[in-house]
């Protein structure tokens, strides 16, 4: 979906209170996307790994907040989240899509947290891990 006319965004709001970031994109589409969906699908390494299957799952963003957020030439943002993670670049085609596909997003998301062995949403609070979890290696070489 990468062309000359993809939409780019005319506004962004952030908002502490409700944990949202609004976007708004000059083809007249918003989305408002939590602080959580962005910071659980950060495009960064740090998540996304190096390749296919590298993927880290993040946990305990329930409580995370947008801190700060910086512009990436003319292309992106770069938000700071209160736990300290500042290395992903949102493009605005993948803010487009985290809009567009977030109900879909969000429920991976809650499949994942479960299949590492979370009850419900517990995944999400802050400081958590899950009975199955512990002992775990992370399967990095160091």
């Amino acid at each position: 979906m990468s062309s000359a006319n993809a939409p780019v965004p005319v506004s962004f709001k952030v908002r502490k209170q409700s944990r949202v970031m609004e976007v708004e994109f000059d083809d007249g589409a918003m989305f408002s996307l939590s602080f959580e969906l962005l910071r659980v699908y950060s495009p960064s390494a740090e998540v996304r790994g190096h390749g296919p299957g590298q993927e880290t799952l993040q946990v305990g963003k329930r409580e995370v907040e947008i801190v700060g957020v910086e512009p990436v030439g003319n292309y992106g943002i770069k938000p700071i989240f209160s736990d300290g993670h500042a290395s992903g670049i949102y493009t605005w085609d993948y803010l487009y899509q985290l809009g567009q596909d977030q109900a879909a997003m969000w429920e991976t998301y809650l499949q994942k947290l479960h299949a590492a062995g979370f009850a419900g949403d517990s995944g999400r609070d802050p400081q958590t891990t899950p009975a199955a979890a512990t002992g775990h290696a992370c399967g990095h070489s160091h």
